[in-house]
């Protein structure tokens, strides 16, 4: 007969942390008597980071005194007490071999479900000094598992464990924990864990995609981009023509005369800019060619005191070679029959140009909308081109906002004096099933998005282009502030040269890191992670060029051109699309 050994709660506390303050509820302790087991904790329990623990479907952790025994001698250490794991109840018994989602028992006055699998977090590797202790649980097939509360009650150390029901399809926790986080995936054994209604939402969601993935392998690739080369290739300006007064395109072509593959309508390129400066900046630009043109436009805005855009307007000529990264980017045109709005500010018309293009090509009968704010024509890059291509579209709307334009040039532009506004979207009558691509500056952007949110469009059919580094995930970290990516504090590294291309810095690798990702933290670039250790692949990232080890080893290799920056250190200069 199973039973509990040890009811253990802690609230959540700020926790000093390699430098930062951690807030987390990772820290528990065994409390004596009584404790009432409720539908969202247990009394006197809390989470710091109710986005990856707590709440109805993980209300309870569990953990096995087998499994403290086994780290005992795994790990040589004697000092592991019950809570040391973070669990809510210490059991003898309920092994995760043999526990299955969906599995149900009376502990006391309570009953409980099997909902998941221990979430991978870092936090388990801090509060037992063992960082590596995320990827340990998963490898050895050792994670614990999360319960919701079916009825309320009481609970105490010593109460008999009794099973009251078995889940469906009988899937262990430690088998479901494996098929998600190991590769060699068997995605029968996928489509059965979508079938245990108890299965936590979150779980489902992700053997649901790997299940679409495996079903369909092209459509996979197609959607995760994969580059057309690895790397920079060398390819040479075939053309350089001025826009306007502040913008000029860069015709690029291959150095043998052959077509380019064909670019996703909305992607970018990165740019290794030799000439300009030593270490050689690297700069990303929107491609605003028509996809499938045998050339790559890049439509480039001279910024004041730009390095690389001064250098591509003053010093660029026909038949300079740059180096040039593969064409990269989720920014891209979906294929819908539904409505689509494009909308754009400045600069940021070159790839809504790009996807104008491609609907021209295929002489869609979608509605599309055409949203464009700039100071005027004399700045309002492209303008001729995209009113030609919107020309051609039986359902097209056109929309162009002028800030600084005399009433002659408005009325022959056929503009409205003003910025384009989230009052100015509200006015226009937008259809709600639209998919939205909004491209321009920060603050433009982000008031785009809120409009059409509030105008009813659904978040997932609103895209945004974001050149600078992505937002951060740093789960629990509180003290955290954003600021300008610099080179790390103290004397410089003397690893290979690393650049973060989305934050505009190269610095060489400090070798005292353990990580690429311990090094971005330093030089304060947004990170993404959430295991540190190689398993969860929140920190995947494009590496555009260069070569890493691992250490450790991830338990699943990322897909190609990506890398886990929480496990890996450079071997060559890397460039990090970051």
């Amino acid at each position: 007969m199973a039973s509990l050994l040890s009811v253990n709660v802690g609230m959540p506390k700020d926790v000093p942390w390699e430098g930062r303050t951690v807030h987390t509820g990772i820290w528990k302790s065994p409390v004596p008597g009584p404790c009432m087991a409720r539908r969202l904790n247990l009394d006197g329990d809390g989470q710091g980071d109710l986005a990856g623990h707590g709440g109805e479907i993980r209300a309870v952790l569990v953990y096995q005194v087998q499994s403290y025994d086994y780290w005992r001698t795994e790990l040589d250490r004697d000092d592991l007490e019950f809570g040391e794991f973070g669990e809510n109840l210490t059991v003898d018994g309920l092994p995760d071999s043999e526990v299955c989602i969906g599995d149900r028992y009376r502990i006391g006055h309570a009953e409980f479900e099997v909902t998941q699998p221990r979430v991978t977090c870092y936090r388990v590797g801090m509060r037992m000094g063992r960082p590596d202790m995320p990827q340990l649980l998963v490898a050895h097939h050792r994670p614990g598992f999360y319960m919701r509360v079916i009825t309320e009650g009481v609970v105490e150390a010593g109460d008999e464990i009794v099973k009251t029901s078995s889940g469906r399809h009988g899937m262990s926790v430690a088998d479901i924990d494996a098929l998600l986080y190991l590769p060699d995936r068997d995605v029968e054994q996928m489509r059965l864990a979508l079938d245990i209604p108890a299965l936590s939402p979150g779980w489902q969601g992700s053997f649901r995609e790997l299940v679409a993935a495996a079903d369909s392998p092209a459509a996979a690739r197609a959607a995760v981009h994969e580059p057309a080369w690895p790397g920079f290739r060398t390819l040479r300006v075939a053309d350089v023509v001025p826009e306007s007064g502040t913008v000029m395109s860069i015709y690029l072509a291959a150095d043998d005369g052959q077509p380019l593959p064909p670019a996703l309508p909305g992607q970018y390129l990165t740019v290794r800019v030799t000439g300009a400066a030593s270490p050689a900046p690297v700069r990303s630009y929107s491609l605003s060619s028509a996809p499938g043109a045998e050339e790559y436009r890049l439509s480039v805005k001279r910024e004041n005191h730009g390095l690389v855009s001064g250098y591509l307007h003053t010093t660029l000529r026909p038949g300079a070679v740059l180096d040039v990264a593969a064409p990269r980017g989720d920014f891209v045109l979906t294929d819908r029959d539904t409505p689509v709005l494009l909308i754009s500010a400045g600069i940021g018309v070159t790839p809504v140009v790009a996807m104008l293009h491609r609907l021209a090509a295929e002489h869609s009968d979608r509605e599309v909308w055409w949203l464009h704010g700039s100071r005027g024509p004399a700045d309002d890059a492209l303008a001729r081109e995209a009113h030609g291509l919107l020309e051609t579209l039986p359902n097209a709307h056109r929309h162009l906002f002028y800030s600084a334009a005399c009433p002659d040039d408005l009325a022959a532009a056929h503009a409205v004096s003003g910025r384009l506004t989230p009052q100015a979207l509200a006015d226009l009558d937008l259809p709600t099933d639209a998919s939205a691509y909004i491209c321009g500056p920060s603050g433009f952007m982000a008031d785009m998005q809120d409009a059409l949110r509030s105008l009813g469009l659904s978040a997932d059919d609103i895209h945004v282009e974001l050149f600078s580094a992505l937002d951060a995930i740093t789960p629990g970290v509180t003290d955290h502030q954003r600021v300008p990516p610099h080179p790390p504090q103290g004397p410089p590294g003397i690893g290979p040269l690393t650049t973060f291309a989305r934050s505009g810095i190269s610095v060489p690798f400090d070798t005292g890191r353990t990580s690429l990702l311990e090094f971005a933290d330093a030089c304060d670039v947004p990170t993404r992670w959430s295991c540190r250790t190689g398993v969860c692949h929140t920190c995947t990232t494009p590496l555009l060029s260069g070569e890493v080890d691992y250490s450790p080893e991830p338990l699943e290799p990322p897909p190609p051109g990506e890398i886990l920056i929480c496990c890996s250190r450079p071997t060559t200069d890397v460039v990090l699309d970051m």
